[in-house]
């Protein structure tokens, strides 16, 4: 595949997956399943520019990605996270660090320290592995985000769902604000040079930004 095609084609795998697989008539189980041969299948018979994809293409995407953005068990294939439609994820809980990491608006910040981290526009709030993780995805929101520090440890023993889906990216249904307060910026951090554009969210809603 060249790099073009690749990304056409993570692109229909982020949204089929996360947002709309009824437009692609794909049945989706009550945990994000759909089996692979038909999204190959229907992605050929809608994009005449990718008649020529297979289910093996379809794999080596799920299984390189870098950000673990898809799961493949035999021929199921899933969204790892980032779904807007209703799925009751089943991530491990039992690789979840001491601490995980959240980034907010300054205009945001003092409301989720009161009230908590719950999803707005995807079905589970989105938590960061390091510091520096959380800060990148949030400068794709804010040009100065506000990193907030989680209490994974204490919010799984107060039975809050946390679940690992991806290599740096954990997944829960919300956080209540007895664990979340600011985090300490890591000594030697640098903050990284800002997109050009900070898209409103609903714009990348199936794009492959995370």
């Amino acid at each position: 595949m060249s790099e073009d095609e690749l990304n056409s084609v993570g692109r229909i795998l982020a949204g089929v997956l996360r947002h709309f697989p009824e437009k692609f008539d794909l049945d989706m189980d009550l945990n994000g399943w759909v089996d692979v041969r038909d999204v190959a299948e229907e992605i050929c018979h809608r994009k005449r520019n990718l008649h020529w994809l297979r289910v093996h293409h379809i794999k080596a995407i799920a299984d390189t990605d870098p950000k673990g953005r898809y799961q493949i068990e035999g021929n199921r294939i899933r969204a790892s996270y980032g779904h807007s439609v209703d799925v009751e994820l089943d991530h491990p809980t039992d690789s979840v660090p001491q601490s995980l990491f959240y980034p907010s608006t300054q205009e945001e910040l003092d409301m989720l320290l009161d009230n908590g981290i719950t999803p707005s526009d995807r079905r589970y709030v989105h938590l960061s592995l390091t510091y520096e993780d959380a800060y990148n995805a949030g400068v794709h929101r804010t040009e100065d985000p506000q990193i907030l520090e989680i209490d994974a440890a204490a919010a799984l023993m107060s039975d809050v769902y946390i679940g690992q889906a991806g290599p740096t990216v954990f997944v829960t249904r919300g956080v209540p604000p007895d664990f979340i307060e600011i985090a300490v910026e890591p000594e030697g951090f640098v903050q990284p040079d800002p997109p050009e554009r900070l898209a409103p969210r609903r714009e990348r809603i199936s794009d492959m930004d995370d």
